[in-house]
């Protein structure tokens, strides 16, 4: 069964938050440590879930002291989508340079790196990530630090993933080249989980 959509009765009332918020943030950084996937030294795919989910939307409600339904209501929609679906991945990508003039620098040159990130499946093709469905984070002059990717699997993948197959991660962009091969055990288990 594919991984529910969060609802308001799945959320914490900010009271109830603020009690629970040191385990509950405690459990998801826990959690986060098998869904980090570095590709090289300069980019990352954080691969989201229920769980990274909620507690976007407990921070954010938290933060904005949002209670009322239709402010809630408006996050929810807003990460919802972020939740896989069953038969694929849903990951934040970033790419990370700390100094800001070299990040201004290789986000020039990294134009379109959003849409040359792949996982691959034993021996089958790669399967390269959907990019920012919710909104352009690009243009032809320079691109995002941060999108948002799907990678979606066929059903052979998913079964060849619960056989026991490899996985690979990487980006295959003219200016930055990387493959990740096999992806660890930790990521590649807790990823098993978003697949139906």
């Amino acid at each position: 069964m594919s991984m529910q959509k969060l609802t308001r009765d799945d959320l914490y009332s900010l009271e109830q938050y603020a009690g629970l918020r040191d385990e509950f943030r405690g459990d998801v950084l826990q959690h986060k440590r098998n869904r980090r996937l570095a590709l090289g030294t300069n980019a990352a795919l954080y691969f989201e879930d229920r769980m990274t989910m909620q507690y976007q939307i407990q921070e954010m409600l938290r933060i904005e002291r949002i209670f009322e339904a239709a402010g809630i209501n408006e996050e929810l929609e807003a990460y919802n989508p972020l939740i896989p679906d069953g038969s694929n991945w849903k990951a934040t990508f970033m790419v990370e340079f700390p100094e800001v003039e070299e990040r201004q620098v290789m986000l020039r040159q990294l134009v379109g790196i959003e849409n040359r990130v792949f996982v691959r499946v034993a021996d089958f093709e790669k399967s390269y990530a959907i990019a920012d469905e919710d909104l352009e984070r690009s243009d032809e002059v320079k691109t995002s630090a941060v999108h948002f990717l799907r990678f979606e699997l066929s059903p052979e993948m998913i079964a060849a993933l619960k056989d026991g197959a490899t996985l690979a991660a990487g980006i295959d962009h003219e200016n930055y080249r990387v493959e990740i091969s096999p992806v660890a055990e930790n990521i590649r288990r807790s990823l098993l989980g978003d697949l139906d």
